[in-house]
C-alpha cells in the first residue's frame, strides 16, 4: 500500500540519519506477475530503498538492480542448513522463524556470516510462516499472497474421538502477541543484529509507542555494553513514556524463546484487552468504583470478560473522583477485573509531536587572512568547512555570547549543537548575519557530505548452483512460477510440487504449528500428571468447517488438516 513517492520521501529522510529502508515484497508470484514485480523492484531501488524482503525464489532469477535481498520469515527459516543455503545464494539478511529458541538462534549464528533478524513484538501467526494454507483452502484467500482471512482468530469448538464436545466456542488457534522486550540483550548476545516489530495494519499511535519502547530499551543496553553500537546516527528524545500495554495487544508471550510455556494462546478473545486497571469494587445505579491505582479519564475505553467469558466493552462518560460513570451501565459484578484498551489521554499525547531525533555536532570558528571560517564535525566524524571574506575589526563589546547564540540556532535541522570552540586572536566583531550565513552554509555542506558518504550497498545477485538442503519439494515449497521452478532445479531439487495456490494437493496439511492445543489445556502426554479425559482424534468446528488435528509428539508439533 506504499507508493513509490512515499518510499522516496522516507528514504531521503532516513538516509539523513544513515538509517536504512527495507521494502517487503514477500508474496509468491504467478508467471503473469513477474514482469510487474521486476518493474516494481526497479522503481523501489530508484526510490532509494536499501533492501527488498522476499519469499519467492523466482525473484532471484529476474533482471534485478543491485539491491540487497533479504529472506523473509515466509521462507520458513528454521534450520542452520536452510540459512546457510540462503547466505550462499546471495541473501544479505535472513529473518528467522518466530518459533526458534535462543539456543537455536545461537546455533544458526555460529555457522553463518549473514546478518540475522528476529521478531521481537507484535501479532503471532499460529502456523510456521509461509506454511499456512487454511485461508486459501477455506476461502481462496492466500496468506502467501497477503490475503489471509485470519481463520486462526475465529472461534472453534473442540470435539474428541467419541464426538464429545470438550471445549465450546473458544478462539483455540488465536495466540497472544509477542513481547520479547526483556530479552533484547540475550538476542544480541545470541548473534542477532536486527530486530523486527510486526506492524501490519497498525495505526500511528501504535507505531510511535512500540518503536519508542524498544528504542529506549536498546539505548539502555548500548549505555552499558559499549561493544554494541546503533547502525544509524542520532539520539531520539521522547516526550512521553512508552508503554506497550497501552497499544493494541491480546496479552503478551515470549513464545518459544526460552522454553515451551503454557498460556501462549488467548482463547477468550482475539481482540485487544489492553492494560489491567483493577477490580470493580462497588456498584451503583449509574456508576461504579474500582480498587486500582490507575487514573481513569473521560472517554477511556474499558472492557471485561463477562460470565460467558466473552469480551465486553464500554466507554467512560465521565469520572468524578473514584466514581466512574459509563455512557451505558454494563452488567458488572463486584470483583471482576477491568482492562483499559483505549486510553484517551495517552492517544491525545501521541497525536502531538512525541519525539525528536538529533545528530550531535561541534562547531569550530576560526579566523584567516581574509575573514573567518566555520568547521562543523558531527558525531560520526563527518566534517565540513566554509569560509567567508570579511574585514576583521576589534569589537567594543564582548562577542562570545552573540557568537554562541547565533551558531546555536539549528532550528528544524536534524542537528543539535554539542560544543563550540571559538579560536579568534582577538575579540572580533562579526555581524549576526555573517554568523547565520556561515551556520546555514556549513550545515548544508555537512548534509551533502553525509549524503555522499551514506553506505548504500551495491549488491548484485549472481546465479548459483549449490545444493538445496532437500532434493524434493512438495507444495510447502510455494513454487508458483517458472522462475522459482528454475531456481530450485538449478540447485539440485529433482522433484518439485506446485504451490497450493496453483494446484490443491491431496490430503494437505493446512497448518503446521509448534503451538499445541493439548499442551495449552494440560493434556500433553509428555507432561507428568496430564489429563487423560480427551480421546483422539480431535476436531475443530466452526460453522460448516471441520478441521482435524494431528500431533507429532516427537517433534512437539501440531498439524491442522481439512
Amino acid at each position: 500500500g506504499n507508493s513509490i513517492e512515499d518510499i522516496n520521501k522516507l528514504s531521503v529522510y532516513a538516509h539523513g540519519f544513515h538509517a536504512k529502508v527495507y521494502v517487503a515484497l514477500n508474496t509468491i508470484l504467478s508467471d503473469s506477475q513477474l514482469d510487474e514485480a521486476e518493474k516494481i523492484i526497479r522503481d523501489v531501488y530508484r526510490a532509494g530503498a536499501d533492501a527488498l524482503i522476499i519469499q519467492d525464489m523466482g525473484i532471484l532469477n529476474l533482471d534485478l538492480p543491485p539491491i540487497a535481498i533479504h529472506a523473509s520469515t515466509q521462507c520458513d527459516n528454521r534450520t542452520p542448513g536452510k540459512v546457510r543455503f540462503l547466505e550462499d545464494a546471495g541473501f544479505s539478511q535472513v529473518v528467522l522463524a518466530r518459533e526458534l529458541s535462543l539456543k537455536q538462534i545461537k546455533e544458526i549464528a555460529s555457522v553463518v556470516q549473514v546478518p540475522l533478524e528476529v521478531f521481537v513484538h507484535g501479532a503471532l501467526c499460529v502456523c510456521y510462516s509461509g506454511q499456512c494454507y487454511i485461508s486459501q483452502a477455506l476461502s481462496a484467500r492466500s496468506a502467501n499472497r497477503g490475503e489471509c482471512a485470519q481463520y486462526c482468530r475465529m472461534p472453534y469448538s473442540l470435539t474428541d474421538g467419541s464426538g464429545k464436545m470438550v471445549i465450546n466456542n473458544k478462539h483455540l488457534l488465536s495466540l497472544k502477541d509477542l513481547n520479547r522486550s526483556d530479552y533484547l540483550e540475550d538476542l544480541l548476545d545470541a548473534g542477532v543484529t536486527s530486530l523486527k516489530i510486526e506492524g501490519r495494519l497498525k495505526d500511528l499511535s501504535y507505531v510511535k509507542n512500540i518503536t519508542a519502547y524498544y528504542r529506549k530499551k536498546l539505548d539502555e543496553i548500548f549505555e552499558r555494553r559499549t561493544e554494541y553500537i546503533p547502525s544509524s546516527s542520532g539520539k531520539t528524545v521522547f516526550y512521553f513514556n512508552p508503554n506497550p500495554e497501552k497499544s493494541f495487544n491480546r496479552g503478551f508471550t515470549t513464545y518459544f524463546l526460552k522454553n515451551r510455556e503454557a498460556g501462549m494462546a488467548s482463547p477468550e478473545t482475539p481482540k485487544s484487552i489492553g492494560e489491567s486497571i483493577g477490580n470493580v469494587k462497588d456498584l451503583f445505579y449509574n456508576y461504579f468504583t474500582v480498587s486500582g491505582q490507575k487514573t481513569i479519564h473521560n472517554g477511556d475505553g474499558l472492557c471485561f470478560l463477562n460470565d460467558k467469558k466473552e469480551l465486553q466493552g464500554f466507554r467512560v462518560n465521565r469520572v468524578e473522583g473514584n466514581r466512574i460513570f459509563p455512557a451505558e451501565m454494563p452488567r458488572l459484578t463486584p470483583g471482576i477485573t477491568l482492562f483499559r484498551n483505549f486510553d484517551q489521554a495517552f492517544e491525545k499525547l501521541l497525536q502531538k509531536k512525541s519525539s525528536e531525533r538529533k545528530i550531535k555536532v561541534d562547531f569550530e570558528l576560526q579566523e584567516h587572512h581574509f575573514g573567518f571560517s566555520l568547521t562543523v564535525t558531527d558525531e560520526d566524524q563527518f566534517q565540513a568547512t566554509v569560509n567567508t571574506e570579511f574585514k576583521k575589526e576589534i569589537s567594543q563589546k564582548n562577542q562570545q555570547e552573540n557568537i554562541r547564540t547565533q551558531l546555536s540556532k539549528l532550528g528544524n535541522t536534524v542537528f543539535e549543537l554539542q560544543n563550540i570552540n571559538i579560536r579568534l586572536s582577538a575579540n572580533r566583531f562579526i555581524p549576526s548575519s555573517i554568523l547565520a550565513d556561515l551556520r546555514r552554509n556549513v550545515i548544508g555542506r555537512l548534509i551533502s557530505v553525509r549524503k555522499i558518504a551514506f553506505p548504500r550497498t551495491i549488491t548484485k545477485i549472481h546465479s548459483t548452483s549449490h545444493p538445496y538442503p532437500e532434493t524434493e519439494l512438495s507444495y510447502l515449497g510455494n513454487v508458483s512460477n517458472k522462475k522459482a521452478l528454475q531456481f530450485y532445479e538449478q540447485h539440485g531439487v529433482t522433484s518439485i510440487g506446485p504451490a497450493f495456490e496453483t494446484e490443491v494437493p491431496e490430503n494437505p496439511v493446512l497448518m503446521q504449528s509448534k503451538y499445541c492445543i493439548r499442551y495449552q489445556f494440560g493434556c500433553c502426554p509428555k507432561k507428568p500428571g496430564h489429563s487423560t479425559e480427551w480421546k483422539q482424534p480431535f476436531s475443530l468446528i466452526n460453522g460448516n468447517n471441520r478441521l482435524r488435528l494431528s500431533f507429532d509428539c516427537k517433534l512437539c508439533e501440531m498439524q491442522v488438516l481439512k
